[in-house]
């Protein structure tokens, strides 16, 4: 299966399982507290598939996109409603009943986040150990006194295993601007108490990523630059370089890796090149001229090449376990971390303090599933369950035609003794309808953004 259509099918796989997840939610505590529900969907528009059951012969059915799902309420207000069922319409109900099934969607995103977190504290959640690669000079990192090959203990007191749980801590610094210890253990075995003061650090936010930002990056093997395949028609394969070439040297100068190889390419476009490789136990010479190519406003060289990928195992791997009833409340902290953490990234983009290029939409979505998918199980269950709670506070957030906007009707109606206008809401919907364009816009502006480099 080609990469697109696994990265397609990983989204629909985790789309359609998080909005079921969230709309049973609506009709499981509507159908408790004697709700009729008229329709179960899994997507929008015409039914692909359709069926009935119960007494009430809800309909079960999965629409033609599936991009959302809804529960459709028995509703005076969307159509007439035969008197002896009128006690079971949503409209009739008490506001405590209404706020209820309205809560519950958001709040099963939540309980499959924990049931995630849970599963893999029980199964292992593999991670790579957050040693540190290279360290960009005259950044925050190098200020603060971090080098190639440090290994990041803790972060602000809490045990840092993996790159992950370094980065999240450091996350939440960096939201706080707060002034975070970090202790690092040296290649000598040296341990260091480092500092690093996030209300003096501009960028950790941007784009590009924290660490990236920070200046640092993770830590990897060093790759050795061999040929793996050409593309057809390019400045490699047209000067006769072969897969399973060695780049051992440059107009003279040695080549230690894949990555020296890249930045003497791209830093000679149109430059003739004296190449010696190594091919089969012989050492020949050719010349290369790399390609005059324009990528973010930079002019560089192309030749057409790709690395032979390195052994993943060559990589530093640690592995993060607990037993089953320790897991529970493992999976609890969890769930409340990576929630507070959206809450307050989606308050730093309010606020500006975070980039809202920070902002995936469906093709970003759809790639990151399509890789945690491929990398295992752990990291799927990690993929959805970070999905489900941003799902699960992005409903709660007081917006029109969310469930948040609709327990803000709720809260309204509790405060004034009686529900809003039909014309106040009305405008109220189209006004959450205009900001949640503007948010998709914005989603799908960065997904081409990253996908096409502009």
């Amino acid at each position: 299966m080609s990469g697109f259509a696994s990265s397609l099918l990983a989204f629909l796989v985790a789309i359609s399982v998080l909005v079921a997840v969230h709309e049973f939610g609506h009709f499981w505590v509507a159908r408790r507290l004697g709700i009729k529900v008229l329709r179960f969907s899994i997507g929008f528009g015409k039914p692909v598939w359709l069926r009935r059951f119960g007494a009430d012969r809800t309909e079960f059915a999965v629409a033609a996109l599936p991009l959302g799902g809804y529960v459709k309420m028995l509703d005076e207000r969307e159509a007439p409603v035969v008197p002896e069922e009128a006690e079971r319409a949503f409209n009739r109900q008490t506001l405590q009943t209404r706020s209820a099934v309205i809560l519950a969607g958001p709040l099963f995103n939540f309980l499959f986040a924990i049931v995630a977190y849970w599963l893999m504290f029980v199964t292992g959640i593999p991670g790579l150990k957050p040693i540190v690669g290279e360290v960009t000079p005259q950044t925050t990192a190098a200020s603060a006194g971090f080098g190639a090959n440090d290994e990041l203990l803790s972060v602000a007191g809490t045990a840092t295993p993996t790159w992950d749980a370094a980065t999240l801590e450091l996350l939440d610094a960096a939201l706080a601007a707060a002034k975070v210890d970090v202790v690092v253990r040296q290649p000598g075995g040296q341990q260091r108490v480092l500092h690093i003061d996030f209300s003096r650090v501009d960028n950790a936010l941007e784009k590009g990523g924290l660490l990236h930002n920070l200046g640092m990056s993770v830590w990897r093997p060093r790759v050795p630059a061999i040929i793996d395949r050409l593309v057809e028609g390019g400045a490699a394969q047209l000067a006769g370089l072969q897969p399973g070439d060695r780049v051992v040297a440059v107009d003279g100068q040695p080549i230690p890796d894949w990555n020296a190889w890249v930045d003497y390419v791209r830093a000679h476009p149109s430059r003739p090149l004296s190449v010696e490789l190594e091919r089969a136990g012989d050492r020949i010479r050719l010349p290369l001229t790399p390609r005059e190519v324009e990528q973010d406003g930079e002019t560089i060289g192309q030749i057409g090449a790709y690395v032979r990928a390195p052994d993943e195992q060559a990589m530093p791997r640690a592995e993060v376990r607990y037993g089953p009833a320790q897991s529970v409340g493992k999976a609890f902290e969890k769930t409340w971390e990576m929630t507070t953490l959206t809450v307050r990234t989606l308050w730093g983009m309010l606020s500006g303090k975070a980039s809202v290029e920070n902002i995936s939409g469906p093709i970003s979505i759809a790639q990151y599933a399509g890789y945690s998918a491929r990398i295992g199980l752990a990291s799927f269950l990690k993929f959805l369950a970070i999905v489900s709670i941003s799902l699960g506070v992005l409903n709660l957030l007081p917006i029109p035609v969310l469930d948040g906007g609709h327990l803000l009707y709720n809260l309204i109606e509790w405060l004034r003794g009686k529900p809003l206008s039909e014309s106040a809401q009305q405008v109220g919907q189209q006004v959450g309808i205009l900001f949640l364009l503007a948010l998709m816009s914005i989603a799908f502006y960065n997904d081409l953004t990253r996908l096409f480099g502009a």
